[in-house]
């Protein structure tokens, strides 16, 4: 393990270490105001590894502070993915029409490989069809391999809609359509 990794969680800026046992539970939840400045440092820890492919303005777009975060609730729904307890993965949407945008998915590295990111995108198929919405669709960048592999199980395909870079660093976007169940 990272020795700055293990003294931030020492200190409490990270909430769980992401180690794993036999008696691991998930679950995913609304996130609240308190969790802002959590979800500010998983986004940041999350896209840590990758800082040196997106330009400044890039990197700083997708791992907005907490006040970014407290901005965003008002513009749709956040949900945390736990893992034990801890927060440990994060997803945002925002309704546009009879769509359904997300953006600022990411779970902790130390998490990964739980099915994490599949309970995160079922809880945003489960919203999308409370809403009426037949359309999803994200934005990502080409060296998120692990991310672009996840959304196309999803059923995910790239399309060529924009946008196409964010403050310099590549885009591509992918959509899902999904028929309504009652």
């Amino acid at each position: 393990m990272e020795p700055d990794l293990y003294r931030r969680w020492e200190r409490g800026d990270i909430l769980n270490l992401g180690v794993q046992s036999s008696e691991t539970e998930f679950e995913t939840r609304m996130a609240g105001l308190g969790d802002a400045a959590a979800i500010s440092s998983l986004l940041h820890e999350s896209f840590l590894g990758y800082k040196s492919r997106y330009t400044s303005e890039g990197f700083a777009a997708t791992t907005p502070t907490a006040e970014q975060v407290l901005a965003r609730m008002s513009e749709g729904p956040i949900w945390v993915a736990l893992l034990n307890g801890a927060i440990v993965g994060t997803v945002s949407v925002v309704l546009k029409q009879e769509s359904l945008y997300i953006r600022g998915m990411a779970v902790l590295s130390t998490a990964r490989g739980n099915g994490l990111g599949e309970l995160l995108l079922t809880q945003i198929e489960n919203y999308a069809n409370e809403k009426g919405c037949t359309r999803l669709f994200l934005s990502t960048t080409p060296f998120l391999d692990r991310a672009i592999r996840l959304y196309e199980r999803s059923g995910f395909r790239r399309i060529d809609e924009g946008p196409h870079d964010l403050f310099g660093t590549p885009l591509f976007t992918m959509e899902k359509r999904q028929e309504l169940r009652r």
